[in-house]
């Protein structure tokens, strides 16, 4: 089997109504896609988030990385991955060329288990055949108090999840302790609570004063606390809290977890396949984490990451964002999006990873 084609492109879907979280605000939901196409007629898929720059995502996988696959194997997904990276390191490494070498990866294992007629989790190796969710939301909006947020953490406990994730940094360390009580209060004493500051504070003592402030809320973990290169920073902040510091939505590469785990930054990393490298990536960052004890629960991309949480040991949970939130709006443009029921997605059996694009809908958002 060969690699005749790679297609790519970028499209952004608005959403209704600005949506923010502490050190950004957004209007609008950018992802670059990719398509390989083989001569034996099977088409794999990739994409990922842009923010903002998902036409170079694009750029880079039809300028540079096309040219290295194509008339090669796509299962050959671990030496297409060095050569990818290897010819890129120069502009590469991380950021945008890394974002572009992992969506063709991701499209790479998605022909490989279609060609086996297998879902991607069982060509992977499965461990569990469904994943927990839990409920991402609590951002800032424009005149969205602390009830409103109150009624949104409510609805998702309602709707089954155990688990739920909000928002904080925006505000002064006094507002987020209201806002995290105001939650707890709202989802009660058996549901777990995880914060996320989106690299909110600047120093150690700014990340502890509010972190030991929300403490007693019990938080299961606060995601970037600190700027994810600001490594020792959050090896200092993860040492002097009682709970747990997650971090990687950001980190690129088995390299930068590496040193994450190395600096006992991290006690949950939460690799995104689509940022990362790709599958290929992804799940050598989930191994290593695993020689650490140290659980994996990925960023955004449910749809891909149920397979990856499926076929991992130490996985723990995928990242779910309803519809009806207004945050994350990248199914509307997939056919048979996953959903969890009570706060569980059980696993498809498509083979690959099941995702396919309504291409008249993506069409509407194309750049």
């Amino acid at each position: 089997m060969q690699i005749t084609e790679v297609e790519s492109l970028a499209a952004s879907i608005p959403l209704e109504e600005p949506v923010s979280f502490a050190t950004r605000t957004v209007e609008e939901r950018d992802h670059a896609v990719a398509y390989v196409r083989t001569d034996g007629g099977i088409e794999g898929l990739g994409y990922t988030l842009g923010y903002g720059g998902s036409h170079l995502v694009a750029d880079a996988v039809t300028d540079l990385l096309a040219p290295i696959v194509e008339g090669e194997d796509p299962r050959d997904t671990e030496r297409l991955w060095r050569e990818m990276f290897d010819g890129t390191v120069q502009i590469g490494r991380k950021g945008a060329v890394v974002r572009a070498i992992a969506i063709v990866d991701i499209a790479l294992w998605d022909i490989a288990a279609k060609a086996a007629d297998a879902p991607l989790y069982k060509y992977l190796g499965a461990y569990r055949d469904a994943v927990p969710a839990y409920a991402s939301g609590g951002y800032y909006r424009d005149g969205k108090g602390t009830e409103a947020l109150r009624a949104e953490m409510e609805t998702y406990v309602e709707r089954g999840h155990d688990a739920v994730k909000m928002k904080v940094g925006r505000l002064s360390p006094a507002a987020e302790e209201e806002r995290v009580a105001a939650v707890r209060d709202a989802v009660g004493d058996e549901t777990t609570l995880m914060v996320d500051a989106n690299g909110a504070w600047r120093n150690k003592p700014e990340a502890l004063e509010t972190c030991r402030r929300i403490a007693a809320y019990d938080p299961y973990f606060v995601e970037e606390p600190v700027m994810p290169d600001s490594v020792s920073l959050m090896a200092e902040v993860n040492d002097a809290l009682d709970y747990a510091v997650a971090a990687g939505e950001l980190e690129f590469s088995r390299y930068g977890f590496a040193e994450l785990l190395r600096a006992g930054a991290v006690d949950v990393v939460q690799p995104d396949a689509t940022v990362c490298g790709g599958i290929t990536e992804w799940l050598k960052v989930a191994h290593t984490a695993a020689s650490y004890d140290v659980p994996v629960a990925p960023h955004y991309n449910w749809d891909l990451h149920a397979h990856l949480v499926a076929a991992s040991e130490n996985g723990t949970w995928v990242e779910y964002f309803h519809r009806d939130s207004d945050v994350k709006v990248f199914d509307d443009v997939i056919e048979t999006p996953l959903t969890p029921e009570e706060g569980v997605i059980d696993l498809p059996d498509r083979p690959g990873h099941g995702i396919e694009l309504d291409r008249d809908a993506l069409a509407e958002f194309e750049l």
